[in-house]
């Protein structure tokens, strides 16, 4: 019949067995007839009752057996309905569109059955997009969430053919069908969480100021004031399920679990603030320091990052909480004035260790930052005076000499008592530099922005001088470094280790000069960051021969700089009434980063004006300098931005912007920064 259902495969051989067996019977019936005819006679007979008998089989019993394998095949097929139906997985048919064709009672369940079919699958879950759904032969994955649960979904294809539902695509076939399947991830990733959560977070805590609080009050109270303090740290930190242990008298060890560091991060480490409450009559506030590691693949790592933590906090003034998570470092606080150290221990250590390091190296280079300043040079040739008095060559890597700068180098090159190589450029520094080299880097710790960067890379021995806040960018291959951001400029810094380096160390008056120049044009003409060692670092200059006339003179503004930064203050911009912006022309000034950072020392002398930021376009980049005198800590401002410095000086660039859209970052961030009381 037309409409019969057609048997393929194993199943009609086995139907048809008696018609081939008769082609059998056939044969054997010729060779009887061959041998004798009686014989054939008689499986004549017998040939005739078998066809007749497989006739009869064929034509009547097939039908039978066909309606039973129908019926079983109905029955097979909605018994494997139901169980799909009835299954515990999750499961869905889409179209090629993604478009859901059949759920079943699980799928029904979490998707809500009467308003999902014909729907896509990307209304139902929003975070799949229709572009990710495509017929491929490979098993897509998802994670998504629906109705406060957690799936992973995967969609695999299958298609339709003449046989059945096959995995892989055949040729000339065109109709595609996607099964999904959702898997209940929700008490997986809570488990997970919770983990996570109970992780160990290690820390330290150092008091800042411990012995110089200590003498602001009577003996007596001392106890008093150091009883107060571990109370305070040891409640804040039992808040929180944590433990304290004091190891030294001013160093405390905490343990806490993962999940209170989003209230610490969330509360900007409030103990940072309420330490600074303990009064018994003390005149310097207590401030502390808090490093903490996380993220590492042992407890010992996670100490390990700890200990970085704490020394990028006192590295960058204290009063501040660094968390190093892996690769991660952020910042929280750090908005008090580092307080100066009146001891100069640290400064004579450092200054023996780099006495050691230059005596057993055959050459020394010497770099500043790039577009080097006064401070920069003046504290490069301090080190060169440093190497000339030890004996050994030096050499002061530099490209590009500023307008600033130059009546300094003036006094140096075709000088007689210099040697022609005491400036050279970044190039020819890394034809020259070896593995016994040393590399003195000044007046900077940042990669990015050291005047020759390979040459990080070429030298493996590298010092580090500089009185710039470390941030995540700094050098960490330095084996000396020595970063005090108390200090009001690296020439201050170089004029102590000068004094200890060696006995009766000869400081000619040209270099006096530079380094004395350094220290008054960072500190403003000492108006900013200057402590008693800054006066005692520009008196130990002036008794080497640093003339303050002769310096006046070399730093006098040429017409149109003056004009320009006159241009700058004219046309600055008082944002959120406290806060004056402003762009400096670059026209026809040779540095006008300079004439912008002087211009933002004018800008505080505007009453009502707590911080300046003035902006300059110089050889395809925006320069940022933004100066504050203590009621705004403009470093971590200009760190939100990519840039770093001080408290009260700090600065930053940025590439590939216009001015305006430079103007725009600067207010949103100094904006966001007010919303979440930074600022």
């Amino acid at each position: 019949m037309k409409n019969d259902v057609k048997l393929k495969g194993w199943l009609q051989s086995f139907i048809n067995w008696p018609l081939y067996l008769g082609v059998l019977v056939l044969f054997m019936t010729g060779i009887a007839y061959a041998a004798d005819i009686r014989a054939g006679l008689v499986c004549t007979v017998a040939a005739a009752v078998y066809f007749v008998i497989a006739f009869w089989f064929y034509l009547v019993k097939r039908p039978l057996i066909m309606r039973e394998l129908l019926v079983f095949a109905v029955n097979h097929a909605q018994i494997q309905k139901q169980l799909l139906s009835d299954l515990d997985v999750p499961y869905a048919l889409l179209d090629e569109q993604g478009r859901i064709l059949w759920i079943n009672n699980a799928f029904g369940e979490i998707v809500k059955k009467d308003r999902c079919l014909r729907k896509k699958i990307t209304d139902l879950f929003p975070e799949l997009e229709t572009d990710q759904i495509s017929l491929s032969p490979e098993t897509m994955i998802f994670d998504i969430a629906f109705e406060n649960r957690y799936y992973r979904l995967h969609l695999k294809n299958i298609y339709m053919t003449e046989e059945g539902l096959r995995e892989d695509e055949e040729e000339g076939f065109s109709v595609g069908l996607i099964a999904a399947y959702l898997f209940d991830e929700t008490e997986k990733i809570r488990y997970q969480q919770e983990i996570e959560n109970q992780k160990l977070v290690a820390g330290l805590i150092y008091l800042d100021n411990y012995e110089e609080a200590l003498e602001s009050i009577e003996e007596v109270r001392r106890s008093l004031l150091i009883a107060l303090i571990d109370r305070k740290i040891n409640k804040y930190i039992n808040s929180m399920g944590g433990i304290v242990k004091k190891i030294e008298k001013d160093k405390y060890f905490i343990a806490i679990e993962k999940q209170y560091m989003e209230n610490l991060k969330a509360s900007k480490f409030s103990l940072l603030e309420d330490v600074k409450t303990v009064n018994i009559g003390n005149d310097m506030a207590v401030t502390l320091s808090i490093g903490l590691g996380m993220g590492g693949g042992s407890y010992i790592q996670n100490y390990e990052y700890a200990r970085t933590a704490i020394d990028m906090a006192l590295g960058r003034g204290g009063d501040q909480a660094v968390v190093k998570d892996g690769e991660t470092i952020n910042y929280y606080g750090g908005k008090s004035q580092s307080q100066e150290k009146n001891t100069r221990v640290k400064a004579r250590v450092k200054a023996h260790a780099l006495r050691e390091l230059i005596e057993t190296r055959d050459q020394v280079f010497i770099m500043g930052h790039k577009i080097g300043d006064v401070d920069s040079l003046g504290a490069g040739i301090g080190i060169y005076r440093a190497c000339c008095e030890l004996s050994k060559r030096a050499h002061i890597v530099l490209d590009d000499i500023t307008s600033s700068v130059r009546p300094i180098i003036e006094r140096f090159i075709n000088n007689p008592d210099y040697a022609d190589d005491m400036f050279i450029r970044g190039d020819k520094a890394i034809e020259m530099a070896d593995d016994n080299a040393l590399l003195v880097v000044v007046d900077v710790n940042k990669t990015n922005y050291t005047e020759c960067s390979p040459l990080l890379d070429i030298i493996p021995t590298i010092v580090v001088l500089d009185h710039h806040r470390q941030s995540r960018e700094s050098i960490t291959t330095a084996v000396l470094s020595y970063v005090e951001p108390y200090a009001s400029s690296a020439c201050e810094m170089v004029a102590e280790v000068l004094q200890y380096i060696g006995d009766n160390v000869k400081i000619r008056q040209a270099e006096a000069d530079a380094m004395y120049a350094g220290i008054v044009i960072d500190t403003n003409n000492f108006m900013n960051k200057t402590g008693v060692r800054t006066f005692e670092a520009a008196a130990f200059l002036r008794r080497s021969g640093a003339d303050v006339t002769r310096v006046r003179k070399m730093f006098r503004d040429s017409m149109s700089d003056y004009k320009a930064k006159a241009e700058a203050v004219r046309h600055a911009e008082i944002f959120e009434d406290a806060f004056a912006i402003s762009i400096c022309p670059s026209d026809g000034v040779e540095s006008p980063t300079i004439i912008g950072a002087q211009a933002a020392n004018e800008l505080l002398n505007i009453v009502g004006v707590k911080a300046s930021i003035v902006l300059t376009e110089f050889q395809n980049k925006i320069y940022i300098s933004a100066r504050s005198i203590d009621e705004v800590n403009v470093q971590v401002l200009m760190e939100k931005l990519g840039g770093g410095g001080h408290m009260s000086v700090a600065g930053a660039q940025l590439a590939g912007v216009t001015m305006e859209e430079a103007v725009r970052q600067v207010k949103d961030v100094i904006r966001k920064m007010l919303d979440e009381g930074e600022l």
